[in-house]
């Protein structure tokens, strides 16, 4: 036990430390511990079931699938934290595979319990689901690391001028994005060849700039050779650009049942997102 100061202000100054230390503690445990039986009508059926059915869809770095035919069959971060919910509620993981085109209607439709595998917050999606969310999505802007039109700009606006061009693939979810954002550039939408982003416009110089998911940067940098990205910093994987919060997803109506998953969403968030970036690495 360590010493306890005998003035009056060693003795305060101890009591604000020992309180600090209990909330914190009683904040672990809150988030560690489920609600009671009773409480959440879905952790009680979840209980009573042995079982959390998760609904998966290959989805990296979130959520990706193991074909290889041992080991787990699902590994990334949303895999960590549904294993994590299951193992406080002292029960086992069911994996419920959907498409993207399924994973919010098997939702709704009480088909799983969570959709950890995951989902984009979007309006329309949280006018009928909620939402636990411990990433996010983003957009890197790239260019050919020799053209001074790309490497001068400073800021986001600086694309957004008559003298730069600025490809994207025709009917890709950023299409609307780049017309708003950039509607003074020159857009040249392309067709999708089965590349990741518009890489051949720019490197032929036939576009000075294209949007790139922040994710798919680190191992395009390392693949291609003599292209650039805004923002720079941390290899643009904090960028803002587009961005978009990601997570799981569970049924409307289920207050204490979705602020139990946060909370344990909160205190895992530092190893989310460590698993992430390593995902982040292998991505192609």
């Amino acid at each position: 036990m360590p010493h306890i100061p005998r003035t009056f202000l060693g003795r305060k100054l101890a009591r604000a430390a020992l309180a600090a230390a209990l909330a914190g503690s009683c904040i672990g445990a809150l988030a560690q511990t489920p609600p009671p039986p009773g409480a959440s009508p879905r952790i009680d059926a979840i209980r009573k079931a042995g079982v959390l059915r998760v609904g998966v869809v290959n989805n990296p770095p979130w959520l990706a699938q193991n074909t290889a035919g041992d080991g787990e069959p699902w590994s990334g971060p949303s895999w960590t934290l549904g294993k994590e919910f299951a193992k406080l509620l002292g029960v086992k993981v069911e994996p419920v595979p959907v498409s993207h085109e399924t994973k919010v209607p098997s939702l709704t439709a009480n088909q799983m319990d969570i959709m950890i595998g995951p989902l984009n917050e979007t309006a329309e999606r949280a006018k009928i689901i909620d939402f636990v969310t411990f990433s996010s999505t983003g957009v890197c802007m790239f260019g050919r690391a020799d053209n001074p039109k790309f490497t001068s700009a400073r800021t986001l606006e600086d694309f957004n001028k008559p003298e730069i061009t600025m490809a994207y693939f025709s009917g890709a979810g950023e299409e609307p994005l780049v017309r708003q954002q950039f509607a003074k550039a020159r857009l040249r939408g392309v067709a999708n060849s089965g590349s990741v982003a518009p890489i051949e416009e720019v490197l032929a110089g036939r576009s000075d700039v294209a949007p790139l998911n922040r994710m798919l940067w680190p191992n395009i940098s390392k693949k291609v050779k003599g292209l650039a990205v805004f923002p720079k910093e941390n290899d643009c994987q904090d960028s803002k650009i587009f961005q978009i919060q990601t997570g799981m997803g569970v049924a409307k109506d289920q207050q204490v049942y979705l602020d139990w998953l946060r909370a344990v969403a909160q205190r895992m968030q530092p190893a989310l997102s460590e698993e992430e970036r390593r995902m982040t690495q292998n991505l192609k």
